[in-house]
This record gives structure tokens, C-alpha cells and sequence, in this order.
């Protein structure tokens, strides 16, 4: 029976791969990919009715069936530092998306898309972020509107997924086992040289179980975001406001509401050998009775060797990013990432981006034009010792109460990425978390050691 699955399986794969020759380019975000250049191919290849299914003589209505498999090992020596029990097997998670594009001419189009996530095999409780076992994940419509001299507008109404930029506040949260979504009323303009996105929504939480992902009142978010690019000198620059509201927020420094503001640009690009990308972030608003003034300045900086064998590029990424300046005063200066990539400095996820300064050298070989390895070196300080250490979902790990200690640890990370066509991708990778003086203080700081693997299978 396995030699048979088998069989099929590679004869798929064939068969995808033959047909998928310069047209498949699957995005980030499964909405952007556009299959409508499929209606003047003659072929009568199974994929290509798959991705492009015609319900009119003329074609402009069509549908546009797509999805994930996504299977991910983990092993940890001293997960949280030893706070948990130990797990001497692992966990495995596993992700299935599936998803419906239904276009009606060039105006109109819905787009629906179901997630179901499970982890087997976890000795601490389970998080819904790792295991709901199916839910609506997407849902919405759009409409289009031409403009003249190659712009559009686009109304978007409905459950979606938001990426912004670098994904420092905003993105997919692809690493975890759960993606992030929204429901919320966007409004798009696309220019030729730049476009801006204008919307109000509210996060949806996600529960475990079955179709139990509702309405949530109780953290609404809104935004501008606008990218220009071909900008002289510095290519390309991204401007852009955030507000959010939420109910109850919770910080070294107390609990309440939390009514927050972040003002942020971007300047990113290439330039010959040359990768830059540099973002700094500054917020304001009100934190129960306290007055809220936090912020970050980040830079990925790195340079290609081309003409050198696998083309090594070499990079320095470093962050600094506010904490809480004193205990108990009337102002509130930890730093809110908002909803930001899950393995923000790697796959591991151990700690998340506020109230830290980090410097991280890393290095990544082209070992062939499908295979590629990177080993990089992360040190971390807490930026204010009036403040605690926090996860990439804001929640606090360790106080900052009982230590004067800023010495966070240290991070080696090795990961090796291969990706043979462009429906399979796997990935290796192996952290080491050497504790630092403030995560012995606090806990039992045990050094952390993981070992990961992911194989990803998208069509």
C-alpha cells in the first residue's frame, strides 16, 4: 500500500512539475496568486483545470482551487529554559490550509479558505495556536474598480490574512502551527510605482475546536500602510500609521486597557551586492491611567559575493527596542510589537521583540540553485533592567522585578532550506540558547538545545 501511495505521489508531483514550468509562483499570501493567464492555454493537463476552471464560455468566471501540507518535528533539550517537564520524544505539528478563489469577471471575486491544525505528542498543555482542529480562516469578498494610468482601487470585505512590510508588526504568523487572520474592511490603492492599503478590522483569536473562531470585540486594529518604490537613492520607502485597541493587555508593570499608536518607516532595497533594511517604529497612547511612549530601530544589512563560490552573503542584523523605564510611574515604555512573525529570531521562538537590544552576524551559502544554508550568532540584552523579558506574543515570560542583571543569553542558529520545485520545500534546523546571568537569576536557566525539521507541500 505504501509502495503504491508512493508511486502516485512522484507520478503527481511529475505531472505538476511538467505543467508548473515558468506559471506557478505561489505567494506568501495565497490571495495575490492570479491564475487568469491560464485561460489562453490549450493543454488539458488535470493541474492546470485545477488552478484554473472556467464556469463561462468566455472565462473571465472561474475558479481556483488551492491548498498546504505542512508536517514539523520538534525536539528540545530544556524547553523554557527548564521550567517544563522534559520531553525526551518530541512533538510533531501538523497544518492543513485549503482554499476556493471564485472570480467573476475582472470586478469581483471571493476567496475562501479553511485551516486545520493539530500537535501530537506535547507534554505541556496545548495552545490553540498550535492545534485548532478546523476553522474558517479566510473568508471575504473584493471588489475592483480600474483607475485611469494603471491604478486600481480594491474594497475587501470579509476574514483575511494581513502582511505588511518586513512583518516586524504585522504578518501571516507563518512560523507557529496556526496562521493569523482578521476581520476586517480594507481598502487598496495600486499605482504603478506605489500603493497604499487603508484598513479597520478586528483580530480573530483562535480556539480550539471545531468552526469556533467568532467575532472577537475585544482587540480592534486599524492602519494606514504605503509603500513607494523606484524613491532616488533610497529605492524604496514604506510609511505608515497602526492603532490598536485592546480590552486587557497585560505588562511587566500592570494590566488594563490599552490604546496604542505606532508611527513607523521603512527604507529597504538592493543595491548592486548591497541588501538593506531599516525600519524604526515610535508609539503613544494610553495604558490604563499611564501615558504610553515606546519605540525601535531595527537594521538587516548584508552584502552578496556573486562571483564567489555559493555566492556567500554576509550580513549583520541588529535591533534596539524600548522597555519600561521605571516601575510604577505614570508612563508606560514598553515597546508593542502588535502581531508580529511567531519564530521572530528563529524557528525556536523562545523570546519575542520588546524590552531588547539584539546584535546578530549571520552567513548563508548557496550550496546549488534549490539548497542553501545559513548560520548565524544572536546576542540579547534586556534594553531596560526595569522591565521584563516578553514571548513574540507579548506575554511576559520572567519579570524584571528580582534581577538588575540586562544579560539575556546568546543564540546560535544553523538552518539548511531545500526546495526542489515549487510545490515541496523542507527545512532543517538546529538552535543552541546559551542563558544568560538575568535567565539564571529568574528561573532555572538551563542552556536550551532544538532540533527541527519541516516538510511543506503546496499546490
Amino acid at each position: 500500500m505504501i509502495k503504491w501511495a508512493n508511486i502516485i505521489f512522484l507520478a503527481l508531483m511529475i505531472t505538476m512539475n511538467c505543467f508548473s514550468q515558468n506559471t506557478i509562483s505561489f505567494k506568501p499570501l495565497r490571495y495575490d496568486e492570479d491564475y487568469s493567464f491560464l485561460s489562453s492555454d490549450t493543454s488539458n493537463n488535470w493541474y492546470k483545470r485545477l488552478k484554473f476552471n472556467p464556469v463561462s464560455k468566455d472565462g473571465k468566471t472561474y475558479l481556483s482551487i488551492g491548498g498546504e501540507l505542512r508536517y514539523q518535528y520538534f525536539w528540545f533539550k530544556n524547553e523554557t529554559w527548564g521550567e517544563d517537564p522534559p520531553d525526551p520524544d518530541g512533538f510533531i505539528l501538523t497544518r492543513y490550509l485549503a482554499q476556493v478563489d471564485f472570480h467573476a469577471g475582472k470586478y469581483f471575486r471571493t476567496f475562501v479558505q479553511f485551516q486545520s491544525s493539530f500537535a501530537n505528542g506535547e507534554t505541556k498543555p496545548l495552545s490553540s495556536v498550535d492545534e485548532n482542529e478546523l476553522d474558517l480562516h479566510q473568508g471575504f469578498v473584493e471588489f475592483r474598480l480600474p483607475l485611469q494610468k494603471q491604478g486600481e482601487l480594491i474594497l475587501r470585505i470579509g476574514r483575511q490574512e494581513c502582511s505588511y512590510g518586513s512583518q516586524r508588526l504585522v504578518s501571516v504568523r507563518d512560523g507557529p502551527n496556526n496562521r493569523q487572520s482578521f476581520d476586517a474592511v480594507k481598502l487598496i490603492y495600486n499605482a504603478r510605482n506605489m500603493s497604499s492599503s487603508l484598513f479597520y478590522s478586528y483580530y480573530v483569536v483562535a480556539r480550539t475546536g471545531i468552526f469556533n473562531d467568532g467575532f472577537n470585540p475585544n482587540t480592534k486594529f486599524w492602519g494606514i500602510y504605503t509603500v513607494v518604490n523606484h524613491v532616488p537613492i533610497i529605492k524604496n520607502i514604506d510609511l505608515y500609521y497602526f492603532g490598536i485597541w485592546k480590552a486587557s493587555a497585560a505588562f511587566d508593570d500592570g494590566s488594563g486597557k490599552e490604546l496604542r499608536h505606532s508611527l513607523g518607516m521603512r527604507i529597504w532595497g538592493m543595491n548592486n551586492e548591497w541588501q538593506y533594511d531599516c525600519e524604526s517604529v515610535y508609539q503613544y497612547g494610553k495604558f490604563s491611567s499611564s501615558t504610553i511612549s515606546a519605540w525601535t530601530a531595527s537594521s538587516n544589512i548584508s552584502y552578496i559575493f556573486f562571483h564567489s563560490l555559493f555566492k556567500p552573503q554576509v550580513g549583520l542584523k541588529t535591533e534596539l527596542i524600548s522597555g519600561d523605564k521605571k516601575y510604577g510611574d505614570d508612563s508606560l515604555n514598553t515597546f508593542n510589537p502588535l502581531f508580529p512573525r511567531g519564530g521572530y529570531f528563529g524557528l525556536a521562538a523562545l523570546i519575542g521583540p520588546s524590552n531588547l537590544a539584539d546584535i546578530h552576524p549571520y552567513i548563508e551559502f548557496k550550496l546549488s540553485r534549490n539548497l542553501s544554508w545559513q548560520t548565524g550568532y544572536d546576542l540579547f540584552w534586556r534594553m531596560s533592567v526595569n522591565d521584563g523579558v516578553y514571548g513574540p506574543n507579548v506575554k511576559m515570560i520572567y519579570s524584571g522585578k528580582k534581577t538588575s542583571s540586562n544579560e539575556i543569553g546568546k543564540q546560535l542558529g544553523n538552518e539548511l532550506v531545500y526546495t526542489p520545485t515549487e510545490f515541496l520545500y523542507f527545512r532543517a534546523e538546529f538552535t543552541w540558547f546559551n542563558s544568560g546571568e538575568y535567565l539564571k537569576q529568574v528561573g532555572p536557566g538551563k542552556d536550551i538545545l532544538m532540533a527541527a525539521g519541516t516538510i511543506q507541500f503546496r499546490f
